[in-house]
Parts: C-alpha cells; sequence; structure tokens
C-alpha cells in the first residue's frame, strides 16, 4: 500500500475510533436514565417491561435510521438488543 493511501485509512480508522468512543459514552449516558426508569418503577411496582413503548421506540428509530441513510432493519436489531439489556436491567433492581 503507497503512503497516501495508508494515511488515508489512518484517519478513516481515527475517525472510526472516535465515534465508537462517543457511542459508548452514549450508551453510558442512556443507561444511567434507564437505570432511574427502573429504579422508580421498581418503587411504584410497574412492570419492568413496557412493550407500548418499545414499539413506538422502534417505529420512531425505524424512521430515524431512514432518514440517516441506514438500514432500519438494523437499527430495530440494534434497539432491541439495548431493551433487552434494559429490561434485565430492571429486573435486577427488583430483585
Amino acid at each position: 500500500m503507497d503512503a497516501p493511501t495508508q494515511a488515508e485509512l489512518d484517519d478513516i480508522r481515527a475517525s472510526i475510533d472516535n465515534i465508537d468512543a462517543a457511542l459508548v459514552h452514549l450508551l453510558a449516558e442512556r443507561f444511567k436514565c434507564t437505570k432511574r426508569v427502573g429504579r422508580l418503577k421498581a418503587e411504584h411496582d410497574l412492570p419492568p417491561a413496557d412493550p407500548a413503548r418499545e414499539a413506538r421506540q422502534i417505529e420512531r428509530l425505524r424512521e430515524k435510521a431512514l432518514e440517516a441513510d441506514l438500514d432500519p432493519a438494523f437499527a430495530e436489531k440494534f434497539l432491541n438488543f439495548i431493551i433487552s439489556e434494559v429490561i434485565r436491567h430492571h429486573e435486577a433492581i427488583r430483585d
């Protein structure tokens, strides 16, 4: 690989690394909020899952994905993974 190509590849990868770090920080912030929700639900004996809200969130994210030129099926899988982890946390709060 020639030097200009390597330099461009390194620049792109540095951007990817920065985006990955930002995603981790955003997810951590999101989970701080969902833990607060879990505690509130536990205090008021509300169920850990909220299927109606989850469906609305999935639909909203699918629309956002389309707007961002991202595969909506991927966005849905990603959100479903996050939702399942949030529910697991909410269930653990009750234990």
